[in-house]
C-alpha cells in the first residue's frame, strides 16, 4: 500500500524537482480582463434580480437549452438562446417557523438560516428535482419545467417533501449526488451535527439504501463526485461510483492522514437477507494516487481531492476521469491534475483485498480464500453459473456480505495514466479549485482542452501534450481570463460543447464564456499559429474556427509545435509581423535609459542587437545594461551607448522583429538647459514646443474647464520627452518644478480672484457706460494672458 508522505521537507524539494523544467509554456499566452471578456462579447454575467445571488447550484439542460440556478432562497431558470435573457423565478423561503427554531439553535441568521438550495436533477420530462437545506432542515420539491420549446418555470411551495439524506443541513457541508433511474444516489453527512457520514440511495419504488457506520468503510469523508458509470451492455451490471477523501486507515500510527478514495456500489444492490439489511452489500473502495517522482524515490503525493470530471466518449463505459489534487501541508501549496483510465479502476477492483490481521500488524494483500460471488460484483447474468444463480444481493450468501463488511479496501491503487500527472503547479498566487474537459478535433489529432478555475475568479485554458513515445508531459497555459470583476471562488463549471460555451458559478452570480475567440490571437498567420489553439486555424484571411471536415482546404494549425515557418511559409511573415519604422529615443550621460519592447506573448524570449556603422552584434547585458520583460534598461547611460537597437522575440524557432529604436545620448549639460527658466519661469526651448505658448502644454492647466483633448494629449506627450530627458536621478527636482509652477494653491486663488475683479469690472462698466467696447467685450482668457497666468 502507497504510503502518506510525511514530512513536507520531502514535498518541497520533489515538486520543485518536478516543475524545475517548466517554461514560459506554463505563462498564459493572452491574459483577458474582466473589461476585455465583457467589450470582447466573449463573457455575460448573471447576478439575479436583486444582485446578489449566492449561488449554490446550478444544472445545465442543453435539451431544453436552458439553465437552472439555485441560491439562498432562490431559484432562476435562464433561457440560452444567442439573442435571449429572459429569467424565470422562484422564490422558495425555509418552512414557516424552521428559520426561527434555526436560529433558536445558535446558527447564524444569513449564512445558514435560510433555504440555500443544494440539488437541481432532472426528474422526468417535465419536471426537475430540486432540495435545500431549508434552514437546516432539508427539503425537497418538484419544480415544473415543461416540454422542450416552452419556458414553464413553477412550484407548488405547499408540495414539500423531507430532503433529509439527499442534502446537507449545513449549506458549507460538502457532498456528491447523481440521479439514475428514478433513484437518487448520494454521499454526504445526513444528521444535524455532520457526524453520520453514509451513501444513500433513496426515492424510486426500492428500499432506502445507506452504509452502516463504521470507519472502515467511511472515515470521516469529504464527497466530491458521484456518477453511473456501465460496466458492459448488462445494465445489472451498473455501478455508482463515488469520489472522495478520507482519513486513511492504512497510514500507521500517522494522524491526519488523508487519502483520496473511489468507491463504488451495484446501482441493483437491495442489501442482504439477515446480514447487511438495507445496507450496502457491495460497497468497496480503491486507493486513487496522484504523485511526482521525487529524489531518493520517495514521491510527493498529491492527497487531497478537489474536483472530479468525467470526459464522456463515444463509448459509454469507457470516460476518462480528470481530478484535481493539493497538497495538505499548511507551509506549502501545489496543485496536480491527473487523468485516470476506467480501465485501471476496475482493475484494481478486480485485484486482491487489503486485508490487516490485527492492530499490531501491517497492512498486506489478502491471500486466504475469497468466497463466491465475489464482494463488490453484482447479481447479473455474468455473475450467474449453473447451480450457483442469484436474482438479488439478497440470495448472496453470508459469507460474502460478511467479507465485504471486513474488507471494504483494495490492496492496489489506482494510478493515473502515464503514471504521472498531466499539470503540475507550485507555489501559485491562487487555487485550482474546478474542472472542465473539451475533447476537441484538430488538424494533427486530438486534444484535450482543460478549463480550469480558480478560488480568485480566473480561468485557465490549457493543455497537455505528449512528444511520441516519451512520458514527458507539455503544458501549455493558452489563456487566463479574469471572469468576475471582483476576484471570488468559482464554485461550478459546466461545458456546453452545443453552444460552445462555459457556465461558470461563483457566489457572486454565474458567466456565460465562449470557448474561444480566434480573432483576439493576432491579424497574422504566424500569429495564429503560434497560438496553438486547437479551436483555432488560419484560414487564409484571418485566424478562426477549426471545424473537422471543412470544405475550406487553407487551414494552417500546428498544436504540437508551433511552428509558423512551416505552415506559414508562403506567407508575408515580415510584412505581416516585423516592425520596420524607427523610433528615435534620447537619454542623457551617466542618467539612466529605458528601450520598452514587450513581446506580444508571454512565452516568447527578447534578445538585443545594436547596429552602428552598418555593423550589428548583440547587446552585451551586465550590471549597467539589463533585459527585462518590459525591455532594456541602462542603470548608467554611456556616450558610446549611441546607436540603432534592434529588438527581436522567439518563440518556438520563429523569430520576429518587434522594435526598432534610434538611442541618441544627449551631454550632461543638457539637463541644466532644460531646467534654465527665463523670467516665466520656462526655458526658451520649452516655449518653443508650443509656439511660444506653454498654456496648451501645462499639465495642470490642461485639466481644468475648457481643454481639448489634443492639449490633454500634447501635456502627456511634453511630459514623458521631458522625463525621458531629465533622467530618474532628477525627478524629483522635475516634480518641484511643476508642483511650484503649476499646481500650487496660491496660484488658484489668483486666478479665482482675477475671474472675481473681471466680474466686478464688467459689472461697473455696464454702469458707468464708460469703457470702450473692447474693455467691455474681454474675456476670462484675455485677462489671463493679460497677467501671464
Amino acid at each position: 500500500m502507497e504510503g502518506f508522505t510525511p514530512y513536507f521537507s520531502v514535498i518541497i524539494p520533489a515538486l520543485l524537482l518536478a516543475t524545475a523544467s517548466a517554461t514560459k509554456l506554463n505563462v498564459p499566452r493572452l491574459r483577458l480582463s474582466y473589461k476585455d471578456l465583457l467589450s470582447t462579447n466573449r463573457s455575460s454575467i448573471f447576478s439575479g434580480h436583486h444582485g446578489q445571488l449566492s449561488l449554490t447550484a446550478v444544472f445545465l439542460d442543453e435539451y431544453r437549452d436552458r439553465l437552472f440556478l439555485g441560491g439562498k432562497d432562490v431559484l432562476y431558470s435562464l433561457l440560452l438562446g444567442p439573442t435571449s435573457s429572459e429569467s424565470r423565478e422562484i422564490y422558495w423561503p425555509p418552512l414557516p417557523g424552521n428559520r426561527e427554531d434555526c436560529i433558536q439553535t445558535g446558527k447564524e441568521p444569513q449564512t445558514e438560516c435560510a433555504n440555500f438550495v443544494r440539488l437541481l436533477q432532472p426528474y422526468n420530462r417535465t419536471h426537475l428535482l430540486a432540495c435545500g437545506t431549508g434552514a437546516f432542515q432539508p427539503m425537497c420539491a418538484f419544480i415544473s419545467v415543461g416540454h422542450r420549446g416552452e419556458h414553464v418555470f413553477t412550484m407548488d411551495p405547499l408540495n414539500v417533501e423531507n430532503g433529509r439524506g439527499k442534502v446537507p443541513h449545513d449549506p458549507s457541508f460538502p457532498f456528491a449526488s447523481t440521479f439514475s433511474g428514478g433513484e437518487l444516489y448520494t454521499g454526504l453527512t445526513a444528521d444535524f451535527l455532520g457526524r453520520d457520514s453514509v451513501i444513500f440511495r433513496s426515492m424510486g419504488e426500492r428500499s432506502t439504501m445507506r452504509t452502516e457506520t463504521d470507519q472502515k468503510l467511511l472515515h470521516d469523508p469529504k464527497f466530491i463526485a458521484a456518477h453511473l458509470i456501465p460496466d458492459n451492455d448488462d445494465r445489472d451490471n451498473d455501478k455508482v461510483y463515488f469520489f472522495f477523501t478520507e482519513k486513511a486507515t492504512e497510514a500507521g500510527d500517522r494522524e491526519g492522514a488523508i487519502h483520496t478514495r473511489v468507491g463504488r456500489v451495484c446501482a441493483n444492490d437491495v442489501g442482504g437477507q439477515r446480514v447487511l439489511v438495507n445496507k450496502w452489500s457491495t460497497f468497496i473502495k480503491a486507493r486513487l494516487v496522484c504523485s511526482v517522482a521525487g529524489p531518493h524515490g520517495i514521491d510527493t503525493h498529491f492527497n487531497q481531492l478537489e474536483d472530479v470530471f468525467l470526459l464522456r466518449t463515444k463509448d459509454e463505459r469507457n470516460p476518462d476521469v480528470y481530478a484535481i489534487f493539493s497538497t495538505i501541508s499548511n507551509v506549502f501549496q501545489g496543485f496536480a491534475v491527473c487523468v485516470y483510465r476506467m480501465a485501471d479502476i476496475r482493475e484494481a477492483f478486480n485485484g486482491p483485498f487489503a486485508h490487516k490481521e490485527g492492530p499490531d500488524y501491517q497492512w498486506g494483500a489478502y491471500e486466504g480464500r475469497v468466497p463466491y460471488p465475489r464482494p463488490g460484483v453484482c447479481p447479473s447474468k455474468i455473475t450467474n453459473q449453473p447451480g450457483k444463480e442469484f436474482g438479488s444481493t439478497k440470495d448472496f450468501p453470508d459469507s460474502v456480505l460478511q467479507f465485504a463488511r471486513s474488507h471494504p479496501l483494495m490492496w492496489r491503487p489506482v494510478f493515473p495514466a502515464l503514471r504521472q500527472p498531466v499539470l503540475v503547479k507550485a507555489n501559485i498566487p491562487y487555487k485550482l479549485k474546478q474542472i472542465v474537459v473539451d475533447r476537441v478535433e484538430a488538424e494533427d489529432g486530438q486534444y484535450d482542452v482543460m478549463f480550469i478555475g480558480t478560488d480568485v475568479g480566473t480561468i485557465l485554458k490549457v493543455i497537455a501534450l505528449h512528444s511520441g513515445n516519451s512520458l514527458e508531459t507539455e503544458e501549455v497555459t493558452l489563456e487566463e481570463l479574469q471572469v468576475f470583476k471582483v476576484p471570488t471562488p468559482i464554485t461550478s463549471m459546466d461545458i456546453s460543447v452545443k453552444r460552445q460555451a462555459l457556465y461558470v458559478g461563483s457566489p457572486a452570480g454565474v458567466a456565460q464564456v465562449k470557448l474561444h475567440r480566434c480573432e483576439m490571437y493576432g491579424k497574422a498567420c504566424a500569429e495564429c499559429c503560434l497560438a496553438r489553439d486547437p479551436y483555432c486555424a488560419w484560414d487564409g484571411s484571418s485566424c478562426s474556427r477549426y471545424v473537422p471536415n471543412s470544405k475550406r482546404r487553407f487551414r494552417r494549425q500546428d498544436i504540437r509545435h508551433g511552428n509558423p515557418a512551416l505552415q506559414c511559409v508562403d506567407q508575408n511573415l515580415s510584412e505581416d509581423l516585423d516592425v520596420t519604422e524607427d523610433k528615435m529615443v534620447y537619454g542623457t550621460e551617466n542618467n539612466s535609459t529605458f528601450l520598452e519592447c514587450v513581446p506580444r506573448s508571454p512565452q516568447a524570449s527578447v534578445s538585443w542587437l545594436v547596429q552602428r556603422d552598418d555593423r550589428k552584434e548583440e547587446v552585451k547585458l551586465d550590471d549597467r545594461v539589463m533585459s527585462t520583460d518590459q525591455g532594456l534598461l541602462f542603470r548608467r547611460l554611456f556616450h558610446q551607448d549611441e546607436g540603432i537597437y534592434i529588438c527581436h522575440s522567439r518563440e518556438h524557432g520563429f523569430t520576429q522583429t518587434l522594435a526598432r529604436l534610434t538611442l541618441q545620448v544627449l551631454p550632461g549639460e543638457t539637463v541644466d538647459e532644460l531646467m534654465a527658466r527665463d523670467n516665466a519661469g520656462l526655458s526658451d526651448s520649452f516655449k518653443d514646443r508650443s509656439g511660444g505658448n506653454y498654456r496648451a502644454w501645462m499639465p495642470c492647466s490642461s485639466y481644468s474647464r475648457g481643454a481639448s483633448s489634443s492639449q490633454m494629449s500634447q501635456s502627456r506627450s511634453w511630459f514623458k520627452d521631458v522625463i525621458q530627458l531629465i533622467g530618474p536621478s532628477n525627478l524629483p527636482l522635475v516634480e518641484d518644478y511643476c508642483e511650484r509652477m503649476w499646481c500650487n494653491d496660491k496660484l488658484r486663488r489668483k486666478h479665482k480672484s482675477m475671474l472675481e475683479k473681471y466680474r466686478q469690472a464688467q459689472e461697473g462698466a455696464r454702469k458707468a457706460r464708460s469703457k470702450s467696447s473692447g474693455e467691455r467685450n474681454r474675456t476670462p482668457r484675455d485677462l489671463r494672458a493679460q497677467e501671464g497666468y
